[in-house]
């Protein structure tokens, strides 16, 4: 972000002083005059002298207080509101989904395919969308990003996913054309967040069931181009989201409470 350097700092604040005074001055004296006040009765009711509203009224109540420019305004009705303008470095609000999304539409150009940023899966309702969709024409396969940022609900979640897959089936079918409908893929991008990763290390056999497709053949998929698995499937990225790695389920799980040790025993053999 530029900075101005002082003599051009000093002017611009000469300049938006001048005319924030200049409107709100306006704004006391048709307020004033609506209320049928004098000058006089709004420096009574605001304690302060009728000399400094003419100077507000006129646009010149740059030495006044803000506790002076707040007393005329509250006494008015209309209580002065101070903000300051938004950072232009702020990031937006969805910032880390957004780059996640980024990310995937990044390594989509990269691999030759078709592009899509919130593609509604039901055109009649835009707000039905999958975060990245990709088109592949060579896998004649059309495959349908959800980005998380945060893992909330996994069953809303998850149900979300299988009625967007459901719904691209109209758009799959006429990017086939003729030839018949592609193939519809899903494949969920997790940041690899510590809470996220927690999670999903509470629920394996959750997830697992819900997205058994290989996740090495995800990445692979995604980042170079290669025929998206069959099943759907759940694949890393670092938390920067510059890049895409496979999730591994644990091997092994610990076995339910009550079982005697003779059956912990056959389930390890």
């Amino acid at each position: 972000m530029s900075r101005l350097r002082r003599p051009d700092l000093a002017a611009e604040v000469a300049r938006r002083n001048q005319e924030q005074f200049a409107r709100l001055g306006g704004e006391i004296l048709v307020t004033r005059r609506r209320r049928r006040w004098t000058q006089q009765e709004l420096g009574r009711r605001a304690g302060v002298s009728p000399m400094m509203i003419s100077r507000m009224e006129r646009g010149l109540g740059g030495h006044a207080s803000l506790d002076t420019w707040q007393r005329v305004a509250t006494a008015l009705g209309r209580p002065l509101g101070v903000t300051m303008a938004r950072d232009p470095a702020e990031e937006p609000a969805d910032a880390g989904h957004l780059k996640i999304q980024e990310l995937i539409l990044r390594l989509g150009r990269a691999t030759g395919r078709g592009r899509s940023f919130e593609l509604p899966t039901r055109p009649a309702d835009p707000s039905r969308s999958s975060d990245a969709a990709l088109r592949d024409d060579p896998q004649r396969t059309l495959i349908l990003i959800e980005c998380w940022n945060t893992i909330g609900n996994i069953g809303e979640g998850a149900r979300s996913s299988s009625r967007k897959v459901a719904e691209a089936e109209g758009l799959a079918a006429v990017a086939g054309g003729d030839e018949g409908p592609y193939r519809v893929a899903a494949c969920w991008v997790v940041r690899a967040t510590r809470r996220n990763r927690e999670l999903m290390a509470r629920y394996p056999e959750v997830f697992a069931a819900r997205f058994p497709g290989s996740s090495l053949g995800w990445v692979r998929a995604l980042a170079e181009g290669t025929a998206p698995p069959q099943q759907p499937g759940l694949v890393w990225c670092d938390v920067a989201a510059t890049r895409l790695f496979p999730w591994r389920r644990p091997s092994s799980a610990t076995p339910p409470a009550g079982r005697s040790p003779a059956a912990r025993r056959r389930a390890r053999s």
